[in-house]
């Protein structure tokens, strides 16, 4: 590691620490759920979980494992913290990300612990970097008690059809619909915009679809406002799983590998829009 040396003297003070060869694999993936200027970080032995959330209703999470790190440290538990999420990255992306082929910044990531702030060293071809900054009492997550065992319906798509699909529904529309049935028509997204109504169906055999498990017929509205943030993840992900629980809440989860070819997962969970519901009924 360029930075190993950099911290020899009073290392053992930190409550965490994580290491990563290139900085650009964790930018990349906070850039994916920011839609909000703080998020709260929560570490674990099992790595870090990064949540936004939007008037109680959106929620994201960014799942970075301790093995994408090349170092991940630990003292406690459960380390967590709030913190400005567009400083973070304007520091992380400080070098002003390389386009030179093989020239990453690698990053050494420190916490002290309660009230200190998130130290973060980065080095790049030579020059090294300190940033510190200010952390927060962290604030309560939702929780949208969504557990598999509630789920009725689930899909998995290669994310390649659910950007084209984006790409062909109206984006004026205020809200997406989502069908999902055992039957016709098996998953079917929705729009309701100027140019009028719009469809878009997959077969449960089609060859983008790569699990389908629907036990009922479900259609759900939910605001496009809300789902907007989430094609930042839909751009970097490989493949996304569509569910819906008993109460129509939201699932999408997101798996995306990053330069290296690990593999990290972003979920957000959505609300569906109730007045449009009762309107359906």
């Amino acid at each position: 590691m360029p930075l190993s040396t950099q911290l020899e003297a009073g290392e053992e003070q930190y409550v965490l620490i994580a290491s990563l060869d290139n900085a650009r694999n964790l930018s990349n993936i906070l850039k994916a759920i920011q839609f909000k200027d703080h998020a709260t970080f929560l570490a674990t032995s099992n790595g870090i979980k990064v949540t936004v959330e939007d008037s109680k209703c959106l929620q994201a999470n960014a799942f970075i494992q301790a093995e994408i790190f090349q170092e991940f440290s630990i003292q406690e538990d459960s380390v967590v913290f709030r913190i400005n999420l567009a400083v973070l990255l304007d520091c992380l992306t400080i070098f002003g990300g390389s386009a030179v082929p093989g020239v990453t910044t690698a990053l050494k990531m420190c916490y002290n612990g309660y009230g200190y702030p998130l130290t973060l060293f980065l080095e790049e071809g030579g020059v090294v970097t300190v940033c510190k900054i200010n952390t927060q009492e962290p604030e309560e997550t939702l929780d949208f008690d969504f557990c598999s065992t509630n789920v009725i319906n689930k899909v998995i798509l290669q994310s390649d059809s659910l950007r084209e699909a984006f790409s062909e529904l109206d984006m004026t529309s205020e809200v997406l619909q989502i069908t999902m049935s055992p039957d016709k028509p098996y998953f079917r997204l929705s729009t309701f915009g100027n140019s009028g109504s719009a469809h878009c169906d997959y077969p449960k055999d089609s060859d983008m679809m790569e699990v389908f498990q629907c036990t009922q017929t479900q259609t759900n509205r939910y605001k496009m406002s809300l789902l907007k943030p989430s094609t930042k993840a839909l751009s970097l992900s490989c493949k996304v799983s569509i569910r819906t629980d008993n109460r129509g809440f939201l699932s999408l989860q997101y798996m995306v590998r990053n330069d290296d070819g690990q593999i990290c997962f972003i979920e957000y969970f959505c609300c569906p829009d109730e007045e449009v519901g009762e309107q359906e009924q």
